[in-house]
């Protein structure tokens, strides 16, 4: 081979291979692995979705027939025991194979949806997700799953909790709490909140529900709280 037209050949491919960006974020609830990699630093396969241009949902059963659906009930024991243990592969089988799980934390904030292969991993992920702006601070609240949802879920989904049908289940509000999917089922999971704090630590988590083959699956989870 002719070495003045391999040298510049060579240089053309080791600039090519420099280029390959190395600090790219992870895949958003995979686990980051030891070494990147181009297959492992690809863009996040969920986002955050505005708040107004949710998906509609299929209408809602009557709230007598929901609410006397033994499934409902057995699906938030299954949500509890999942949040508790930190089971991944358990929560991941009760997300909807249809839609995913939308995560929302704060009322006017981001929604986070959650395929069935990444819920898989919200327990054990790092990958730090836009949750919005902080109703206290007005700051953006950047995190994991493990360090921002998940501790609010163990306080709230505990074996006394208040477990109500189809109704938004809250503590004392300066706000007039609604439920943002008006055709979807769904079971407030509600902490009161303690004596020391006069109530005011109450947390209300909402679980939306919605059927797929005869099955009920988790559609979403919204997040309620008092705010100053």
């Amino acid at each position: 081979m002719n070495p003045k037209i391999y040298i510049p050949a060579l240089v053309i491919l080791t600039l090519a291979s420099c280029s390959i960006p190395v600090d790219a974020p992870p895949p958003p609830t995979a686990l980051p692995p030891a070494t990147p990699s181009p297959a492992l630093i690809a863009s996040p396969t969920f986002t955050a979705i505005p708040v107004l241009t949710q998906t509609p949902v299929p209408a809602p059963t009557s709230a007598p027939s929901f609410c006397n659906d033994p499934r409902g009930t057995e699906l938030i024991t299954s949500l509890r025991n999942a949040i508790q243990t930190k089971d991944g592969v358990l929560l991941a089988s009760l997300v909807s194979p249809a839609s995913g799980m939308d995560v929302r934390y704060y009322r006017g904030g981001n929604v986070i949806n959650y395929d069935i292969e990444h819920a898989k991993f919200v327990f054990e992920s790092s990958y730090q997700a836009d949750w919005g702006l902080s109703f206290g601070s007005g700051a953006p609240i950047l995190g994991a799953f493990k360090e921002i949802i998940l501790p609010s879920l163990q306080q709230v989904f505990i074996s006394n909790a208040v477990i109500v049908c189809n109704q938004l289940k809250v503590g004392g509000a300066t706000y007039l709490p609604e439920w943002p999917y008006p055709n979807m089922n769904y079971y407030s999971v509600h902490f009161p909140g303690t004596d020391l704090y006069s109530g005011l630590d109450w947390q209300t988590w909402v679980v939306g529900m919605s059927p797929v083959e005869g099955k009920l699956y988790i559609t979403a989870l919204a997040h309620y709280v008092w705010e100053p």
